[in-house]
């Protein structure tokens, strides 16, 4: 099922220049946004036992500052191809992109319930940015929807790393701590704001949406694209909060840890700037799909069967999970006819697949601190990516959602 708005014009609006340099700057637009889409919230990983002990915060309140983004994720991607119809895609997000800088600001300068009602904020700016992004991109670059998503996930990833990587070290160098190494990131949101400008001269929709804009619930093949996206992000935000401490139980110290953190973000980062090549060339995407997929089962039953090999299972999982999310966003714009269709199945499986993916890291540490070690919640995760596998068949074929 197609999602159409009563008047197509109102669900996205049309570029503002279709010359060579109106182009070029709304690309570095995209660019600039998409490094502001996980920013602000990889740095908190590093930096949790600080702020769990400046604000007096328990671990398990504390463990909730990597869930509540996700699920706000969850909770405003179904609405916001409306809102996108109502008010142009081009101007929500540029709202989000303020609500995105004040979260920031908010999250460091006060206390617990600033922190969560800034990571609030972050969340819901965030989860506009997903969903408008891979629309924008299926109605400007029509011809270029693997290329430009390759690049848009290395910019956010390849910033993504960096924001967990200085984390620890401009906390100890800076006065202010942790606040000042969380709040910095709201520059590089200002920065976002003001080269976003240009485009909220696009026109506002023609006329009043009158028909609910429609997600594509009955499609299975829109299924398949939500379960893959879903799957490869649980196991991401599996491996991003407990890698640390199951190789450390394996014997590894705390500064290597880290270390095989930042090499799995750094890998991601290289293996994604493959996947364009493979979309162009390849007839459909099955291949990429399931042989990514499968890179994901090899690295977790790596790290199950034989810990130790910890730094060879960060690289294999890196080479997977970079690919699959280049491939997931991909799906948004490949599997969708226009723009507005790609919308709707953007905030389809944004918001089911991020509420799945919230679900991981939470499940996982209570099957751990169940059963007192890694072996069954590792089972659980090497499930996933089977599962992951067999939905790649589908998710990856040459089809549209209808």
């Amino acid at each position: 099922m197609d999602a159409r708005p009563a008047d197509p014009s109102a669900a996205m609006d049309r570029p503002i220049s279709s010359g060579r340099s109106g182009r070029a700057l709304l690309l570095w637009g995209l660019l600039v946004v998409a490094a502001n889409l996980r920013a602000g919230l990889t740095g908190v990983g590093p930096l949790l036992d600080r702020v769990q002990a400046d604000l007096g915060l328990t671990p398990a309140v504390a463990g909730l500052l990597n869930t509540v983004p996700l699920l706000l994720f969850a909770a405003v991607s179904p609405f916001v191809p409306r809102l996108a119809a109502r008010w142009g895609a081009e101007r929500l997000l540029g709202g989000a992109l303020v609500v995105l800088a004040s979260g920031i600001l908010l999250r460091s300068a006060s206390g617990a319930a600033g922190l969560f009602a800034g990571t609030c904020l972050i969340g819901a700016g965030i989860a506009v940015g997903n969903v408008i992004l891979p629309s924008l991109i299926k109605r400007d670059f029509p011809d270029r929807v693997g290329l430009l998503t390759g690049a848009y996930a290395t910019v956010m990833g390849g910033v993504a790393a960096v924001a967990s990587g200085v984390a620890v070290p401009i906390a100890e160098a800076a006065t202010g701590g942790w606040r000042t190494a969380l709040g910095c990131w709201a520059v590089l949101a200002a920065v976002a704001v003001v080269g976003w400008l240009p485009r909220l001269r696009t026109r506002p929709p023609a006329a009043p949406v009158r028909q609910r804009q429609r997600l594509p619930w009955a499609s299975p093949l829109a299924w398949a694209v939500t379960a893959f996206l879903g799957l490869q992000s649980l196991g991401f935000y599996v491996v991003i909060t407990w890698l640390p401490q199951l190789v450390r139980s394996a014997g590894f110290g705390a500064a290597e840890a880290g270390w095989l953190l930042f090499l799995f973000q750094a890998v991601a980062v290289l293996a994604g700037l493959a996947v364009p090549v493979a979309l162009r060339r390849g007839r459909d995407q099955r291949v990429p799909a399931v042989v990514s997929s499968a890179l994901l089962l090899t690295g977790y039953a790596g790290l199950l069967l034989a810990p130790g090999l910890a730094w060879l299972w960060s690289v294999v999982l890196g080479l997977g999970g970079g690919a699959c999310l280049v491939l997931a966003l991909a799906f948004l714009g490949l599997r969708a006819r226009d723009s507005a269709a790609a919308g709707a199945l953007s905030a389809m499986a944004q918001s089911v697949g991020y509420l799945l993916a919230a679900a991981g890291p939470v499940a996982f540490g209570l099957l751990h601190s169940a059963g007192g070690g890694w072996q069954v919640p590792m089972l659980l995760l090497c499930g996933v990516a089977a599962g992951q596998v067999a939905v790649a068949f589908v998710a990856g074929a040459r089809r549209e959602v209808r």
